[in-house]
């Protein structure tokens, strides 16, 4: 793309100049960017949780174990 097509299109887009326009597309592309790291590192520490989670699950609290009781009682055990 010429240097005239993309002042041409700072001017359709309302940019008062090339540099404001130039601006804005990288302050908007970094925001992308630094946006999907956020998710990246979200993910990945929700993923560390979850198999934290699997691996070392906590010990069954009071009312978890008479949930399973009332379960059984309920279904019956086999």
């Amino acid at each position: 793309m010429k240097t005239v097509g993309i002042e041409e299109i700072a001017t359709l887009g309302g940019f008062k100049s090339l540099s404001e326009f130039i601006v804005h597309a990288v302050s908007q592309e970094a925001h992308k960017i630094e946006e999907k790291h956020s998710r990246i590192l979200a993910s990945e520490k929700d993923k560390k949780i979850f198999f934290d989670a699997l691996m070392n699950p906590p010990k069954p609290n009071p009312a978890l174990k008479r949930a399973f009781k009332k379960y059984n009682n309920a279904v019956g055990t086999k």
